[in-house]
């Protein structure tokens, strides 16, 4: 293969657009989880335990979604304790494990921040899609979602449909 053709493969073009959007989004919305006092990483977790069954988690599983190890979870979670926002609890089932439960607190946090969120969201992203093209893209970044990632699909049938 010619290295003009290299350079010019679709692929390189898909995945850049992909890089190019995040990163647009990222710079477009950040500002206003610091407003809120979050950060995008304190956001995706509340997030995360708020659309699940008893706005809780297993430890792992938050780690899985947030794309955080077993220590990067525990510090973010500890930050979030300290401030009010998540709290603890032991699973009944496995001493070994806990779940991170986000708090009336962390609910009025991220409830307060949500709709100047999504109207970034509606601006930046989806409102410039037709209802076609948006659910077609949602489908596709589930599939890659759950080829790359497989460990971030919620268990809960319920809740997949959601994030």
């Amino acid at each position: 293969m010619d290295a003009t053709d290299l350079f010019d493969d679709p692929r390189l073009t898909a995945s850049g657009l992909l890089y190019e959007v995040h990163e647009g989004l990222i710079a477009k919305l950040d500002p206003i989880w610091k407003a809120n006092g979050l950060s995008g990483l304190d956001a995706n977790a509340l997030m995360r335990l708020s659309r699940s069954p008893g706005r809780r988690l297993r430890m792992t599983d938050l780690a899985a979604q947030t794309n955080l190890s077993t220590s990067g979870i525990t510090r973010l979670v500890d930050r979030l304790q300290r401030g009010g926002l998540v709290r603890r609890e032991a699973a009944p089932d496995d001493r070994r494990s806990s779940y991170a439960v986000l708090t009336a607190a962390g609910a009025t946090r991220l409830a307060r921040a949500l709709p100047a969120y999504l109207e970034g969201i509606e601006r930046w992203f989806t409102g410039l899609l037709n209802r076609d093209q948006l659910n077609e893209l949602v489908l596709g970044l589930r599939v890659v979602r759950d080829a790359v990632n497989p460990e971030a699909t919620a268990l809960d049938e319920d809740t997949v449909g959601r994030l």
